[in-house]
Formats: C-alpha cells, structure tokens, sequence
C-alpha cells in the first residue's frame, strides 16, 4: 500500500516475505474508555481499564494520589506512559527510585515494581502478553481463545547491554525533527511512537492508507477526537469480506488494528490531538531507519 510521497514511510520496506495465511483476518476492535465500567476500582479510587490485542494488553488508569500500580512477579519489561505536563510521580523497582515531573514515557525492568502518582493522573501502562494474569482480566479475552495466524508470535528482543533499570525519557526533551517520524522508543518487549500534539484536524487529502503483514497496531487516543478508517482485504471466501468501517473514537480509547487491514487514522474537530502507536514486539522496519528510534543506542536489534 503505497504512502504520499512526503511521507516518512514511504522509505520503509516490506518485512514479510512467506506467504500470508488464506482465511480472513481478526475484525478491528475499539475501546473508549470512559464509555465502559472500569475492569477494577481499588480501596482508594484508582480506575483502570483493560484491552489487549493478540501480543499486547494497555492498562489505562485514573490513579489517585499515593494509591500504587504494582507488578509483584512481572516476567518482562514494560512501559508506562505519563501523558501530563502536571504529572509528579514515583517508580520503584529492583531496589531503584526514579522521580517523574512532566510528561514523560519510562521504561520499567522486569520484577517487582510500582508506579505511584502524587496527584490525580493519567497513568498508562503497556505489557507483553507475558503479563497472562492483566490479559485474563481484559473484556475482550476471549477474542484471542484461538490465536490469529496472521499476528507474527511475540519474542523479545535482545536485553539491554547496560541491564534492566528503570529508564525515564521526558517527552519535551524529544524535540521535532523533520527527517524522524515521530518520537519512537523501544524496549526489548514493546515500541510506542508518540505523536505530537496537533490543534487542528487532519486534512483528508492527506491521509495515508496502508497496512502491516504480519504485526498488530494499536492506537492509543489520549486527547481528541478521530475517525478510525479500517478496510478489510478480500479473500476467496465471500463470508469473510465485511464493510469498510469509519469508526469514531472520542479519548480516552484504544483501538486495535490486525494485520492485514488497511488502515488510517483521521483526528477530526479543532481540540488537542494526541495518539500513541503501540507495537508489541518492537517493529524491525522503524528499527533500521537510522534516527529514528531515540533510545537505540540502549537497545540491540536482534
């Protein structure tokens, strides 16, 4: 699916190339946050709600003041955003102790850990599948009781050479640059491209439908309005063809994108908009544009 040619991506290569499975693919899936029961509301209010795809699961949570988000046994890394420029928190894991002030994106070892807000916040929190007990909680667990053939299987990437720490990247020291799509962070486990803020809406002659062979999207909203544009490919078969959709999400919300469909986001309405790509693991054509990942010196390709 090719991209305007003032488009970044225009520059990537195709990652797959055995051939793709011949049944049709898992439907999109959306989730607005606000609109649902939270899945847990802890003895001091926190809310959080839960939504996974095949590889990934987000943790979106209103948390209230000292009240933590712990992980006892977490098997991996993860990643917990912090939308606000108001935000004052705290991370504690493996025996370190890392202050958060102002928006920031930090990357959490595995082990026990915990995230704790000294006021009301935003908190988001990113997991591989690893995290089994957080997928059994999402309402849409059972989408994935059989496995899509078209997601790639989850394996990290290698380990960091400096260690496991807790590492924190505050979002307006990521100035914009023209030749970078983005601000795209990776772990061993997972990528976010971070998107800056856009006051206006998108122009719809300048959308940018493609898809992706063999990984999973998810976008998360966390300020504004969108139309999600998803097309599923036909196959052979006339029962797995659906319409196009044209979904609208207001944020907080999640939706995920399965391979292949073509798809486009469209933030629409004059309001703040902020969106978060999240791929679980790390996608490997982002990785090999040089520049464009901010942490890469931290974290090896395989």
């Amino acid at each position: 699916m090719p991209y305007d040619a003032s488009d970044l991506r225009s520059q990537l290569s195709a990652t797959r190339t055995e051939a793709r499975p011949s049944g049709g693919c898992f439907p999109p899936q959306y989730f607005e946050f606000l609109k649902e029961e939270p899945h847990e509301v802890s003895s001091l209010g926190t809310q959080s709600w839960l939504a996974r795809s095949q590889n990934c699961c987000v943790a979106f949570s209103l948390a209230q003041p000292g009240d933590p988000l712990a992980r006892a046994q977490q098997p991996d890394e993860y990643m917990v955003l912090f939308p606000s420029r108001e935000t004052a928190a705290t991370i504690r894991a493996g025996g370190q102790r890392e202050e958060i002030r102002g928006a920031a994106i930090a990357i959490v070892p595995p082990g026990a850990s915990e995230v704790v807000s000294e006021s009301p916040a935003v908190v988001v929190r990113l997991f591989s599948n690893q995290a089994t007990d957080l997928l059994d909680q999402c309402r849409n667990a059972d989408v994935y009781a059989d496995a899509d053939p078209n997601v790639a299987p989850f394996a990290p990437w290698p380990d960091p050479p400096g260690g496991h720490r807790i590492r924190v990247y505050p979002l307006d020291a990521l100035a914009p640059d023209p030749g970078r799509f983005g601000r795209i962070l990776r772990c061993s486990t997972l990528m976010v491209n971070y998107f800056y803020v856009d006051e206006l809406p998108r122009d719809p002659a300048q959308l940018s439908p493609h898809h992706h062979d063999d990984f999973e999207q998810i976008s998360l909203q966390l300020d504004g309005d969108y139309v999600h544009h998803i097309r599923t490919p036909w196959t052979v078969n006339l029962a797995d063809w659906r319409q196009d959709e044209h979904q609208f999400c207001a944020s907080p919300a999640v939706t995920v994108i399965p391979p292949p469909t073509v798809h486009t986001s469209q933030s629409v309405g004059h309001m703040p908009h902020q969106l978060v790509d999240v791929f679980c693991p790390p996608r490997i054509d982002f990785s090999q544009r040089p520049g464009w990942v901010l942490n890469d010196d931290e974290y090896p390709m395989p």
